[in-house]
Order: C-alpha cells, then structure tokens, then sequence
C-alpha cells in the first residue's frame, strides 16, 4: 500500500535558472550570477552595491543578472533563497527540540553535555586542530594586543577571554557589540594586533565589517567555528574547527568554544612563561594593596 503522505522537497529555483540561463549572459552579468550561485548565504545579508564590489561591477549590473535569471529584483531573489534554505530555527525552538529529545531524568542532561564535549575534545585533539592551534599561538606570542569577537552568547565569552589574556600580560578587549557601539570597539583596532573570532555561517554584518577593517590594518585573524566552509573561513589566516553540537535543531554547547580558548591561552602563557608570571605576581601585588589594612603609601 503507498504511503499517501507527500514528501516535502526543497526546489532549488535559482540553480535551476543559473543552469539554464547562465550560458545566455554576457561575462560580467555571469560573473554576478556565479557569485550569487556559490555565496548565497552571504547575499542573503548584502545590498546590490555589495553584491556589486564583490564581483567588481555596478549595482546596475547586478540588477540586470538577477532579472536575467527571472527574478523580479534583489528582494524576489533573497526570499527565493530563504525558502531554499528553509525556516530559520529559534532560540525557543532550539530549546523545546532539545528537552524533548531528553527523558525525564537528570542523567540524560548530564549525558548531552558530555557527549557534546568528548566529540568537540576528540576533534580538538585532532593533528589538523593540534597544528591551526600551533599557528594561533605563534600569532598570538607577537601580538601588540588581542582583540577577540562575538556577539550574542559568545560576547560573554569574548569578554572573559579578554580578561584571561589581560592576566597573563597580553593586552587584550573584547568586541562584543553590535551598532554604533562596535563602531567605538572597532577604532581601537592598529596594525600588530591579531583578531580572535568566534562566528558561525550566517554573513552578518558586525563579522564581516569587523574582518573588512582587519584586512585594512593587515590584521591576522584566528576563527573559532563550526562552520569550516563559512564566508568567515575563507577570509581567516586560521581555522580552528569548534563543534559546538546543535545538530536537528538542538541547542549548541557554549562550553565548547571556552574550552578552545582556555587551550589557546594557556599555550600563549607557557610560550610567554616569564610575562605571564611577571603580570599575576603584579595583579597580585595591587590586590594585596586593595584589601583592608593593605599596603600604604
């Protein structure tokens, strides 16, 4: 007997017409239908004149493409795109797939969480992370200042990342904003810095404003993610993959990144050993002189 439920199939409406029409084009309309064809996640965030720098055209040259392959305009595009990729999963989404998947029971919490980080230490462990982390450190020990980025969950994490590189005597601050206020982040960056990212696929503009100032100031960036195949990565001097679980629309595991940063800066500590002891005994010193009936004077 056959099943009379019908499988949803996703369409791929713009491969379908790039492979039709492609041939049709002229060189530049091409070339702005290729870029669009290999970085759809990206134009889902980027304006005509984006679109247009990255595949060095006009924003009128865009628009003639996008109509070419049968769309009405940018906008037609992206939410034929979005409907490729499918719905978007929610924080409370995320969270109701993951206790539900979960029996009642303490254990199967604490199993989540430690099945999540045992994958994520085995594929750290691993002798292409091992090397990526090697080179990291090797930026890091030269580094005037670090700067480290993340916004939402991981700004916390970028905030107490900056204070343990702050420890161990490597000048480090946190941007972790978005708006006018990552703005005021970002004009603190200069040449001899190294960046630490933390960021996932989605293109969003604080990354790729905050990777476009690196490239001005020849900043060297370290990329923290599960996304090795981002936008993000292919602009990165280093790639340290980061599971971070969240698979079928689970909650991702934070823990996860702050355990690759406490690796890398535990290792900038050992190659720095003698700063790194100079500056605690410092800390120390002040701390001492802050207590009640310390040090006067």
């Amino acid at each position: 007997m056959l099943n009379s439920k019908k499988v949803k199939t996703r369409v791929d409406v713009y491969g379908e017409r790039f492979r039709a029409r492609a041939h049709t084009l002229s060189p530049r309309l091409q070339a702005v239908a290729r870029y669009i064809n290999e970085n759809r996640e990206a134009v889902l965030e980027q304006t005509a004149i984006e679109i247009a720098r990255a595949t060095q055209t006009s924003d009128a040259t865009v628009v003639r493409a996008i109509q070419a392959l049968g769309f009405a305009g940018l906008r037609d595009l992206k939410q034929t795109l979005e409907h490729w990729f499918g719905p978007s999963v929610s924080s409370a989404e995320k969270m109701s797939t993951t206790v539900s998947a979960l029996s009642c029971d303490v254990n199967s919490g604490i199993d989540f969480v430690l099945e999540g980080h045992q994958h994520t230490c085995e594929i750290l462990s691993a002798p292409d992370n091992r090397y990526a982390i090697a080179q990291a450190v090797a930026l890091l020990v030269e580094a005037r200042q670090v700067a480290i980025f993340g916004i939402g969950a991981s700004g916390i994490l970028a905030e107490y990342a900056a204070r343990l590189f702050s420890r161990i005597g490597l000048p480090a601050s946190p941007l972790n904003r978005t708006g006018i206020a990552l703005s005021e982040q970002l004009i603190n960056l200069q040449r001899g810095d190294v960046l630490i990212m933390m960021a996932q696929k989605s293109a969003h503009r604080e990354g790729m404003t905050t990777l476009k100032e690196t490239r001005r100031l020849g900043i060297p960036v370290i990329l923290l993610t599960n996304a090795v195949d981002s936008r993000f990565s292919q602009q990165a001097d280093v790639v340290i993959h980061v599971p971070r679980g969240g698979e079928k629309g689970k909650i991702p595991l934070h823990g996860t990144v702050l355990l690759c940063l406490e690796m890398i800066i535990l290792s900038v500590a050992s190659a720095t050993s003698q700063r790194a002891i100079k500056t605690v005994k410092r800390i120390n010193e002040f701390h001492r002189g802050l207590k009640p009936g310390g040090k006067k004077g």
